[in-house]
């Protein structure tokens, strides 16, 4: 299966890949397992659903762009799907928190962001 469009294009939507061998799933797009080396592998959208494993705040901006947004989370959210990756999200959230993923648009680009999972 092959999802092409999510967050990076503009699209309200996270996807993560899934080898069909091995069944490892990992976030950033790869013609090939990193685990196995298995190719093709799958694309598949994730729920957004996950729990915060770390979080740091940002008080000082890498960007001009970005120095309005301060101070602002960054946190890295173990998906329920087995993967992790980094993420915008509220400041008030703690580590071992659920939570699910909206998207907002930040410095002109739409990004993931994370807000306590109310269910």
């Amino acid at each position: 299966m092959s999802i092409t469009a999510d967050w990076t294009s503009g699209t309200h939507a996270l996807v993560f890949q899934r080898c069909p061998s091995c069944r490892s799933t990992w976030y950033f797009r790869r013609t090939f397992c990193p685990h196995c080396g298995t190719s093709p592998v799958r694309d598949e959208q994730a729920s957004g659903k996950g729990i915060v494993h770390a979080a740091t705040l940002v008080a000082r901006a890498p960007t001009e762009e970005l120095r309005a947004h301060t101070p602002y989370l960054i946190v890295l959210v173990d998906a329920d799907e087995g993967f992790r990756l980094m993420a915008h999200a509220d400041a008030s959230l703690g580590l071992g928190e659920r939570v699910r993923c909206s998207f907002k648009t930040l410095a002109g680009r739409l990004i993931p962001y994370f807000e306590r999972d109310a269910a």
